[in-house]
């Protein structure tokens, strides 16, 4: 009878009945088979990585039967977590070393940290929102993800006694590349940014700082990101 009340459960609320483990594995490989190494992200690293951390785990339980689907998805408090193909492509694009330092700016429930997790030496991730931080900072802990430090912030001023880092990502969109943070590349340090307008279609744009300090520019693709916020 017990069993019968179960499985009437699990037809009437899924979202109540997790899927096996092995599930989630053989969707987390057709996302990066079908969506990121289709698309041309090539790093084996970051593919390694993109293949190794549970995405369900980093979504509302409500959405962890989208959590491998094509697009973002909603994490509560006017947030999303990034479409996976941004994900892998961003993180590409800032070419991890192991033995680099690495800042976030918009943690969110943490999964791009954690992707950065398994390809850098150390992450630091801010973000503005108390209850996501705060959330995202028990999740890392308790999924075992040790060399990330979160910080909950205004992301716009970067994390000064941590600088500088070898890469920057950020996960929401200013209208323009925030100072503070070009003053935390390091030389020859890569940053990931998306900037344009608040509900517009923004530039995902690579920043790199060359020997001489210099900043160089690329805009790679169009993108839409919710705003990056201050905390005044």
């Amino acid at each position: 009878m017990l069993k019968l009340v179960a499985f009437m459960t699990c037809l009437a609320l899924p979202a109540s009945c997790p899927a096996p483990p092995d599930f989630y594995e053989a969707a987390r490989e057709r996302m990066v088979s079908r969506q990121i190494e289709a698309r041309d992200v090539k790093d084996p690293r970051v593919l390694a990585a993109m293949r190794s951390v549970p995405r369900h785990l980093f979504v509302p339980l409500s959405e962890q039967g989208s959590a491998y689907d094509d697009h973002p998805l909603s994490i509560g408090y006017g947030q999303t977590i990034s479409q996976p193909y941004i994900v892998a492509l961003m993180t590409e694009l800032a070419r991890p070393g192991p033995g680099d330092r690495a800042l976030e700016v918009g943690t969110g429930s943490g999964y791009q940290a954690a992707v950065l997790s398994r390809l850098v030496k150390e992450v630091y991730t801010i973000e503005i929102l108390p209850p996501l931080g705060e959330e995202a900072a028990r999740r890392l802990k308790d999924l075992g993800y040790s060399n990330v430090q979160v910080r909950v912030g205004d992301g716009y001023e970067g994390w000064v006694e941590a600088a500088p880092f070898d890469i920057i990502l950020v996960t929401a969109a200013p209208e323009k590349v925030p100072a503070p943070l070009l003053d935390q590349l390091r030389t020859g340090g890569r940053m990931v940014i998306p900037v344009g307008p608040v509900h517009e279609i923004q530039s995902l744009r690579l920043i790199e700082k060359d020997n001489r300090g210099r900043i160089l520019t690329r805009d790679m693709l169009p993108v839409q990101f919710v705003p990056l916020t201050r905390s005044r």
